[in-house]
């Protein structure tokens, strides 16, 4: 209670005087430009906060494409694996059937090469046996035709058994 015992009248009105002129001549010079550059401060907030919405938007914007891009490239690069692997595939299928054709050949050639041998042995065979035979037969008949009698009678022989008219 020690202010109100000091309190003077007086000097509470030249002070009321005084803070109304104050809050008059602030409200004059200084409240309109205090006010625009509160108001100007409040659209530059506005404006700061609208692009922070835009930027983290477009940020959004940017993953999203970003994910779809990664999508993309993940879908790409599984087609070339695919791919890939088809053509490895045809290739090794394609090696296989020529490895095949090139080895029925080469068995063809070898069953071939095999009768023609077979063919050229039986053939020296029949020379051999041809050659032993008349070889023998010679032998035999030398030995059997020593004699005079037993040539003419070999020889009316086959003459009888050959139909000569």
């Amino acid at each position: 209670m020690g202010l109100l015992e000091n309190f003077s009248s007086g000097l509470f009105i030249i002070q009321s005087i005084i803070f109304l002129i104050l809050v008059f001549v602030l409200k004059k010079f200084a409240w309109k430009p205090i006010m625009d550059a509160v108001n100007e401060r409040e659209v530059t907030i506005v404006d700061s906060l609208n692009q922070a919405k835009l930027a983290k938007q477009e940020v959004m914007n940017l993953k999203a494409e970003n994910e779809v891009i990664i999508r993309e490239a993940k879908v790409e690069r599984d087609n070339i694996l695919k791919e890939a692997r088809e053509i490895k595939e045809r290739i090794v299928g394609e090696a296989k059937d020529l490895a095949k054709t090139e080895g029925d050949k080469i068995i063809e050639q070898a069953r071939q090469s095999i009768q023609a041998e077979k063919s050229a042995a039986m053939s020296d065979i029949k020379n051999q046996i041809g050659t032993l035979s008349v070889t023998i037969a010679e032998s035999i008949l030398k030995q059997k035709l020593d004699n005079d009698n037993a040539q003419n009678a070999l020889v009316e022989n086959i003459l009888n058994s050959s139909n000569l008219n």
